[in-house]
């Protein structure tokens, strides 16, 4: 059998989002929900799945003016492939068991640059989009559905180029009936939005968005986006630890070097590099794509820009890497506490927007409690107490770490299939918790 025909314990658990909704507010299947999402999660989302139907009953009597658009960040949609009627799809991302067989390099997308034919992908037929990742964004949906608005979770292929992508979204939204509609964006689904409004902008009907809100988002890039394409992000290096094949450096080669939203994220503001030269990379190590650097020069000028409708919610407190100078053929990185760990809180801001902040991390920012009921507060009255109004970013203790110290630490590979259900599942959660290299330094010490 192939690894791509073995249909694991994930292809199964991956149930279109209605079906699991219903199954969590009925106690359909509690068993194995239990058992996948653990059962502090399972909980959780069982409590707020009832309130959210319930809810959704009260608003069918009296159908509400606002729908809210949640949009996922990059790796937020997971990306699979339909099999034969009846069986389930072959989930890819994220499924560990292909992580762990070494399928991640599958997620290589056909490289999309403006005015040339796309390459070829590996597979004949290609990935799509399978849902928004439950552990990161249902909660929400949950929340604010339980809250009386319409909420819709939008899923879509995260590796692409995100002005594509906001075309597809402004389409979608011109088709929308709703009187009235929200944007709510994570991470790289706050550039989404923007993408999509500068496009559902030039056309009728465009005040009919009357929210857009940013979580985490990064307006003016982030440097996690330069470690992504060095194979020294931590995400990266947690992925190629649990692949028996690849190591991280091979994993970028094959796929990561070639997500053009990836180009879209890096820093636009260096005062010393210009990361959209190929010439200011180190010439070792993982190296990007120079036709792809090109193509995504100036793509901050094809978002819309800001007005009263914006508001930034912003992490901040944990160690973030915040700063990055070149040393010879590796990049030196600055990591500070001014940040949510991935985007750097001087960048998650937009001149004239109204910023809200919370010491959180960055994947934790669609789960907080305290910034959904924020989120319910911009909805209804376009402000909020439960938030520190505007962004207080401390640095902190800074430290610095090369690209070389960072494949050392995250280079070990790890047994898989020596972790119990539950380390597994801590495991996958905390992909992108910081290295020990991003802990403060003792004074003196660089």
């Amino acid at each position: 059998m192939s690894p791509a025909a073995e249909v694991s314990v994930y292809d199964r658990m991956c149930w279109p989002e209605a079906e699991l909704e219903r199954a969590l507010a009925r106690g359909a299947h509690r068993r194995e929900l239990a058992a996948y999402l653990g059962a502090n999660e399972y909980a959780t989302l069982a409590a707020l799945a009832r309130q959210s139907e319930a809810a959704r009953r009260r608003r069918s009597a009296r159908r509400g003016r606002l729908k809210i658009y949640l949009l996922p960040g990059i790796l937020g949609s997971q990306l699979g492939r339909p099999r034969a009627a009846g069986e389930p799809p072959d989930l890819l991302w994220i499924d560990p068991t292909d992580i762990v067989n070494g399928r991640l390099v599958e997620l290589r997308s056909p490289r999309a640059i403006p005015g040339k034919a796309p390459q070829r992908a590996l597979q004949s037929q290609p990935l799509q989009p399978l849902g928004a990742v439950v552990y990161s964004y249902l909660a929400l949906k949950l929340r604010l559905a339980a809250a009386g608005f319409e909420v819709v979770l939008y899923d879509y292929d995260w590796r692409g180029d995100v002005l594509a992508s906001g075309r597809a979204l402004a389409d979608r939204l011109a088709a929308d009936a709703a009187e009235e509609l929200a944007l709510i964006g994570h991470s790289m689904g706050g550039l989404l939005a923007r993408a999509a409004l500068a496009q559902y902008g030039r056309g009728a009907g465009a005040e009919r968005i009357t929210r857009l809100v940013g979580l985490g988002a990064p307006h003016g890039g982030s440097i996690a986006a330069v470690q992504a394409l060095r194979a020294t992000y931590p995400i990266v290096g947690r992925l190629a630890a649990m692949d028996r094949v690849h190591d991280a450096e091979t994993l970028t080669r094959l796929a990561f070097r070639g997500f053009m939203s990836l180009y879209q994220l890096l820093p636009a503001g260096s005062a010393t590099l210009d990361l959209f030269d190929p010439d200011c990379w180190p010439r070792s190590g993982a190296r990007p794509d120079p036709a792809l650097l090109r193509a995504a020069r100036g793509f901050g000028n094809h978002l819309a820009g800001s007005d009263q409708r914006f508001f930034s919610i912003v992490g901040t407190g944990q160690r973030t890497v915040t700063g990055i100078e070149r040393r010879g053929q590796q990049f030196r990185y600055q990591v500070s506490s001014a940040g949510d760990g991935t985007v750097a809180s001087a960048c998650a801001t937009l001149p004239g927007v109204r910023n809200y902040s919370l010491r959180c991390e960055h994947s934790e920012l669609p789960r907080s409690e305290s910034v959904a009921a924020a989120l319910i507060d911009l909805l209804q009255r376009g402000r909020t107490q439960r938030l520190r109004e505007g962004v207080i970013a401390r640095h902190g203790r800074s430290s610095y770490v090369t690209d070389a110290g960072l494949r050392r630490e995250l280079g070990r590979k790890l047994d898989w299939h020596s972790l119990s259900i539950g380390e597994r599942r801590r495991y996958l959660n905390r992909l992108n918790e910081p290295p020990a290299a991003y802990r403060p330094q003792a004074p003196g010490r660089r």
